[in-house]
């Protein structure tokens, strides 16, 4: 009787690994179906553009025969958005760290009855519609001269990034330890040298992750820079993927090729800061 039982016991436990392991090909399955069908879009994409014709409705599933005629079209007109862009997004990521670090230290770390307040003004300012910002800012740039410019343009990406950004740095600094700022403080450092010295390293993965969405925010952005610039003095990439459009309605290619180098830096970004907004704000602060 107690080798049955034994016998039985072992074969449940097989029937629930083999389900287990059922389901688990099931889950593997389905999810390698949503990826597809998620990265369709993105593989026609860059399909499209490597097509020889320039028409995306004669195009074939696979390139047999690719062109890169496309991408030296794309790279002759469109070379100087991309650098415009890059030019923006740096920026926009330094203006938005440089003045969520501290704000969001500030919050974090100070307790003063307006913190509350200005947590919520915080939340307010990211709530707002960005076309009420874009119209708002329109009538102050044409008043102080800061339309068709670069630093306009960073100064009205940076709008939408440092409210995110101080609640993401916020976040992680409200989980740094109080004891190594006061072991600081003991030392003699006050509350700047503290927060360069001691909190900013610490909190390195979450710079980084804020520091990535800003220049995702600012890369991607179209609407500011469809308000904000009236000449074509000034024209970020995602602008001038819009104004190719009406040019190009038989060349695809080309735009499909912008398209493309217009994702590469946000991939590229994407994946080598991922282990860094993965990882914890203070990993290896405090034994």
């Amino acid at each position: 009787m107690t080798t049955m039982a034994i016998v039985t016991g072992d074969s449940a436990a097989a029937r629930r690994a083999q389900r287990r392991s059922g389901r688990s090909i099931a889950y593997t399955v389905l999810g390698i179906l949503f990826l597809v069908i998620m990265l369709f879009p993105v593989y026609w994409m860059i399909n499209a553009s490597l097509q020889p014709s320039g028409n995306t409705l004669t195009a074939t599933l696979f390139p047999f025969n690719p062109s890169f005629a496309g991408y030296e079209k794309a790279i002759a007109d469109q070379g100087a958005n991309l650098v415009t862009s890059l030019i923006i997004s740096v920026g926009t990521v330094i203006l938005s760290l440089a003045i969520a670090a501290p704000a969001a230290y500030a919050l974090a770390q100070f307790r003063y009855r307006w913190i509350n307040v200005a947590l919520l003004a915080v939340l307010i300012a990211q709530m707002i519609p960005g076309i009420v910002i874009a119209n708002a800012l329109y009538a102050a740039y044409n008043d102080i001269g800061l339309l068709n410019s670069i630093p306009g343009l960073v100064l009205a990406d940076a709008t939408s990034a440092i409210p995110f950004s101080i609640m993401i740095l916020r976040a992680f600094m409200m989980s740094v330890p109080p004891s190594i700022i006061e072991a600081a403080r003991v030392d003699g450092a006050g509350h700047f040298r503290a927060f360069w010295s001691i909190v900013l390293p610490v909190a390195k993965n979450s710079l980084i992750t804020a520091g990535l969405f800003a220049f995702l925010f600012s890369w991607s952005d179209f609407l500011f820079a469809l308000t904000l610039t009236t000449t074509e003095d000034i024209t970020p990439v995602t602008l001038g993927i819009y104004q190719y459009l009406g040019t190009q309605v038989a060349n695809w290619s080309a735009v499909m090729a912008t398209a493309v180098l217009s994702s590469i830096p946000a991939i590229l970004l994407l994946v080598l800061a991922q282990r860094y907004i993965a990882a914890g704000a203070t990993g290896g602060a405090v034994k």
